[in-house]
């Protein structure tokens, strides 16, 4: 744990000169499973930051495996039945509602410029269940234990667990009473990682509400939603989601040659926002038939090999529809 420490700190000073890319994408030790951890927001600023509209460095693809239209699967940890307007059934609907409309949009059809011959990336997402965990392992997690409480989920099968699906990405989202003991708020806003359990190999992410640390884990304390914990954790479940897709068992698919995934790369930077009725900030708006149409303030990903006017490249941006790509989602 202290090298793990040493290099976040380290990477925090190299990110206060400027080099950023590597500095967004922590990774834990040299041994399965690699973890790449979504690093706490650096920024201090009256708005959303926006963002360098030039070209980053070049991502390359390992040749590894890919999603090709992934399924979102939640677990609810803890306790999501609190009194502090935060880790609430209402907070719940939100990430749902995120949940079934992410699939298909400007924003995820981003991911579509990292496909290739093996793996075509459709853009889609669907949303594949739920279940609750509450406090199996306690309240203070350890890395390892993420996967045993996805292990736990998937052996119980449906009606009452979850089941093994190879296109999955097994979400562990823990109420703001929660810690996760590696990090959490301190160096990190959540993590992707792969690994097996009893019926297979899985992808999985642990996201924690940003409710119990604003200042790292969002972006803004007034929310489009009026969840700033929950508004925060959609920030990060996307980033985690994307990643997912396009690295699905990290270091094997597209990362650059520090290591940083697409996402990292453009990591706490929002593009264009507009201001909503609360008075937030958002950058996307998001509906399908299935969810109630809400916008949200989510983190630019890359989009590899586009030309926006000013060459081709890899360039942060909110959307990408029919071969164009946008800082404002469309």
């Amino acid at each position: 744990m202290k090298n793990l420490l040493g290099l976040s700190h380290i990477a925090a000073l190299i990110a206060a000169c400027g080099l950023v890319n590597v500095a967004d994408a922590q990774t834990e030790g040299s041994g399965p499973p690699t973890i790449i951890r979504h690093r706490v927001n650096r920024f201090e600023a009256s708005a959303p930051t926006a963002g360098s509209t030039s070209p980053t460095s070049p991502i390359n693809y390992a040749g590894g495996a890919l999603i090709q239209s992934p399924v979102i699967y939640i677990i609810w940890y803890g306790n999501w039945n609190q009194a502090n307007g935060s880790d609430t059934s209402a907070g719940q609907q939100i990430v749902r509602d995120f949940a079934n409309s992410i699939g298909g949009s400007p924003y995820f059809k981003i991911n579509q410029t990292y496909t290739t011959t093996s793996y075509p990336i459709s853009g889609d997402v669907t949303f594949g269940g739920e279940t609750t965990d509450a406090y199996s392992r306690g309240s203070r997690l350890r890395d390892s234990d993420i996967l045993t409480i996805i292990n736990s989920a998937i052996s119980k099968g449906l009606p009452y667990g979850l089941p093994h699906d190879a296109n999955g990405v097994y979400f562990v989202l823990t109420s703001s009473d929660v810690n996760e003991s590696s990090g959490f708020c301190r160096t990190y806003c959540g993590w992707h990682t792969a690994g097996n359990v009893t019926k297979g190999h899985v992808r999985y992410s642990f996201v924690g509400n940003a409710n119990r640390c604003l200042n790292g884990c969002a972006a803004q304390t007034t929310s489009p939603n009026g969840n700033a914990g929950v508004d925060g954790m959609i920030s990060v479940i996307a980033h985690e989601l994307e990643e997912a897709t396009t690295d699905a068992d990290p270091r094997s698919g597209w990362t650059d040659s520090g290591g940083a995934e697409n996402a990292d790369k453009c990591a706490w930077t929002f593009g264009k926002t507009f201001t909503t009725p609360n008075g937030s900030y958002a950058n996307v708006t998001l509906s399908s038939p299935s969810a109630t149409t809400r916008d949200y303030l989510i983190q630019r990903n890359l989009a590899h090999g586009v030309n926006p006017g000013s060459g081709i490249g890899d360039y942060c941006v909110m959307s990408y529809l029919n071969g164009v790509t946008s800082q404002y989602s469309q």
